[in-house]
């Protein structure tokens, strides 16, 4: 595992602080690393919704009705 020193502001520190005194964490360490574990999953998450959106602009348009797309949409069909 890597071992990193890191400069943190005063507001942020009290922060981390505050949530290792609430027992959320045990440590400000295991904090940042679940900081960093949702913030990458943020980011793919956010990845695959441009691959879709580019996806769905390079489909060109639908013949289809709206009330089609959206019975297609809620049955989970594409």
């Amino acid at each position: 595992m890597g071992r990193q020193s890191i400069s943190l502001t005063d507001p942020n520190d009290n922060w981390l602080q505050e949530k290792v005194a609430a027992k959320e964490y045990a440590s400000k360490s295991e904090l940042v690393n679940d900081l960093i574990r949702q913030e990458r999953k943020r980011q793919e998450s956010i990845a695959l919704l441009r691959l879709e959106l580019i996806k769905g602009e390079e489909s060109g348009y639908s013949k289809k009705t709206k009330d089609e797309i959206l019975a297609l949409a809620k049955s989970g069909l594409k």
